[in-house]
């Protein structure tokens, strides 16, 4: 790994990191879907910031994704449950984003606030033991 690498892994982290705090502050000021929205970019850049270890990176998050769960969690770096709530964390946050009618409740940005906070929380313990962190 190279510094440059290591330095956007560091940045990706602590963008994933303010951005569930964004999320909380979305939820308690009634803008669900935004903390909704909030929440799953919270766990994209958290997943992102273990990506730039390797120098991979993607322009569809659906790539990211998958290359995520292809390498990291089918290969048990991460947990089943690390792969299955972040793809429930992005189908959530399209239907919040693009269904116009939608309406998010208190309940579920809680629930996606939680998901994206596990997901980062994993993503730490990973970086912690590579001594990344």
């Amino acid at each position: 790994m190279t510094e440059k690498q290591r330095d956007l892994c560091i940045y990706r982290l602590k963008q994933a990191e303010e951005t569930v705090q964004s999320a909380k502050l979305c939820k308690n000021n009634h803008f669900y879907k935004d903390a909704i929205n909030r929440a799953y970019y919270a766990a994209f850049y958290a997943v992102k910031a273990v990506l730039a270890i390797e120098g991979i990176d993607f322009k569809r998050h659906k790539d990211v994704v998958a290359y995520f769960n292809q390498h990291y969690v089918a290969t048990e770096m991460f947990s089943k449950e690390c792969g299955r709530t972040l793809a429930r964390l992005q189908r959530k946050r399209e239907v919040s984003d693009y269904d116009d009618f939608y309406i998010a409740s208190v309940e579920e940005a809680q629930e996606q606030i939680e998901v994206a906070s596990n997901i980062i929380a994993e993503v730490k313990k990973y970086l912690g033991e590579k001594g990344i962190i």
